[in-house]
């Protein structure tokens, strides 16, 4: 699909698409070990089953779009685990083989609770994530790689390839820190714009990026582009969702997305402990579906949730948003 040809069917018919929630965090409220580098990307090779299941659960629960397990698959971190090129593209192929495979679960069951068939047929974004989520010391949240675009782009070339062998609906190009990386994404992308992508920011309060540029500034480069779809942010505090949103609308006329982590992650004290790999919990449950209609009335069209959301918060976000 090129263009907006991939949304289109869903702003016509719906005004908002529904993303899927947290994969990883969700893997291991279900038992997954998670405590090394690959992160979810582990499950590609030693669960999968897991890792559709939850697509499916998803799915049911109303995401028109489920993002692959590949946000921290990369070669480098496979040959670690002693895999070959051939082996580590597979695994990273079969990220979005899983994802379509549970689309189809999904859309071939007769009993749910939301029927399928009055949906339109759910897309499969593939993960493209930061170049800090390889390195896995939480850069992701601060852009410092010491990379030149250059070597971004190189960096990121292979591995997006690889997944669009799998011929995911879309890309998503996610937990971008910095106004660096996403010039790199830019200037790849344009080398396959036959597939459409989004470009959505981590970002450290309600006007900047986490490296510190200009929310606005990231907009502007990242809006100007024909093949990248839809800009926003993800793996951001919900507080400073509607702002961003406000200057991003300003700043571009594209889609706007909007995945924040789950407020629990830091209203109630919780934060990313990147030393020991994973979330601290704090001690309240936030309404995370609660500030939705905040965000899509600040712009957002493509909205969901990302770290420590669950498959119940976008089953409360479409009824809130779509009353169904």
């Amino acid at each position: 699909m090129s263009g907006h040809s991939a949304l289109d069917p869903f702003l016509r018919e719906q005004g908002v698409l529904i993303l899927d929630g947290g994969l990883a965090t969700e893997l291991e409220n279900r038992g997954a070990d998670l405590s090394d580098d690959l992160w979810s990307a582990r499950l590609l090779l030693e669960d999968p089953a897991s890792i559709r299941q939850i697509h499916f659960d998803y799915f049911e629960a109303g995401a028109d779009v489920a993002i692959s397990a590949s946000y921290q698959a990369s070669f480098e971190g496979f040959a670690r685990r002693g895999l070959s090129r051939k082996q580590s593209v597979a695994l990273m192929q079969r990220s979005v083989r899983l994802a379509k495979e549970a689309r189809d679960q999904f859309l071939a069951a007769a009993d749910l609770p939301t029927k399928a068939e009055r949906r339109l047929p759910p897309l499969v974004a593939a993960s493209i994530g930061s170049y800090g989520a390889f390195l896995a010391d939480g850069s992701e949240y601060t852009g410092e790689f010491g990379l030149t675009k250059k070597a971004l782009i190189d960096w990121h070339r292979p591995r997006l390839e690889a997944l669009l062998g799998a011929e995911p609906d879309l890309l998503a190009c996610e937990t971008i820190p910095c106004l660096e990386e996403a010039e790199a994404l830019v200037e790849l992308l344009a080398e396959y714009a036959e597939i459409p992508a989004w470009i959505s920011f981590s970002c450290r309060d309600d006007k900047h990026v986490s490296r510190g540029e200009p929310v606005s500034r990231c907009m502007e480069t990242v809006g100007s582009c024909a093949y990248v779809i839809a800009a926003g942010f993800n793996c951001t505090a919900p507080k400073h969702a509607e702002g961003l949103l406000k200057r991003a609308r300003a700043a571009t006329r594209k889609p706007l997305v909007c995945y924040p982590n789950s407020g629990a992650c830091w209203d109630s004290g919780a934060c990313w402990d990147s030393g020991a790999g994973r979330w601290v919990a704090g001690s309240d449950v936030v309404d995370f579906a609660a500030y939705a209609a905040t965000w899509r009335a600040a712009g957002a069209q493509l909205i969901g949730g990302c770290c420590r959301t669950a498959p119940e918060d976008i089953r409360h976000l479409r009824r809130l948003l779509l009353g169904a």
